[in-house]
């Protein structure tokens, strides 16, 4: 079953497991980013994207490197 991959895109061909994981491909067609950032108005196409970007404005750092403990 890990192979099956029922949802197409009608455009290009590519197939994909879920349904959710199509509607973020199709905005590759679309060039649809419905995800802005609030303080500089840069777009994503998903939010995992904008969540990483806002990083930028706060000055997060959430990461460390497990070799030298620096945060990123």
């Amino acid at each position: 079953h890990a192979a099956e991959r029922p949802h197409r895109c009608e455009e290009c061909g590519k197939a994909f497991k879920h349904g959710s994981l199509l509607t973020i491909h199709r905005r590759v067609h679309s060039r649809e980013r419905p995800y802005a950032c609030s303080q500089c108005h840069k777009t994503f196409k998903v939010s995992a994207g904008l969540v990483r970007h806002w990083q930028t404005h706060t000055g997060e750092q959430p990461y460390r490197c497990a070799q030298c403990g620096r945060r990123f």
